[in-house]
């Protein structure tokens, strides 16, 4: 009966020693499909947006640039014409200049 139980453990023995690398070679491959699927996630989006979005962006920002100096150009006209109708107005003496009764 001892060869019995013997030849039981060295058949489990046999097995267990299988399931473990299979277990091992199982985690191996998984971590390196894990490893490959973060790297994928990762990198797609900047990928995609060198390959597809960089142009648009570039074209986008350009505009903004031009949109913004041409605000500028409106506001320093804007400030141009205030200072000119100013002056128009200090030159003939009229407009919204009142005397109050303390300054006379």
């Amino acid at each position: 009966m001892d060869e019995q139980k013997e030849q039981e453990m060295y058949r489990l023995t046999q097995e267990n020693n299988r399931m473990l690398r299979a277990m091992r070679r199982s985690a191996f491959w998984g971590g390196i499909v894990k490893f490959i699927l973060y790297a994928l996630l990762l990198l797609a989006p900047i990928w995609f947006y060198m390959t597809y979005l960089n142009g648009a962006v570039q074209n986008l920002i350009q505009t903004m640039n031009r949109i913004e100096g041409t605000g500028e150009q409106a506001q320093s006209q804007f400030n141009g014409i205030e200072a000119s109708w100013q002056q128009f107005e200090a030159k003939f003496g009229f407009g919204s200049a009142t005397t109050t009764p303390s300054q006379q």
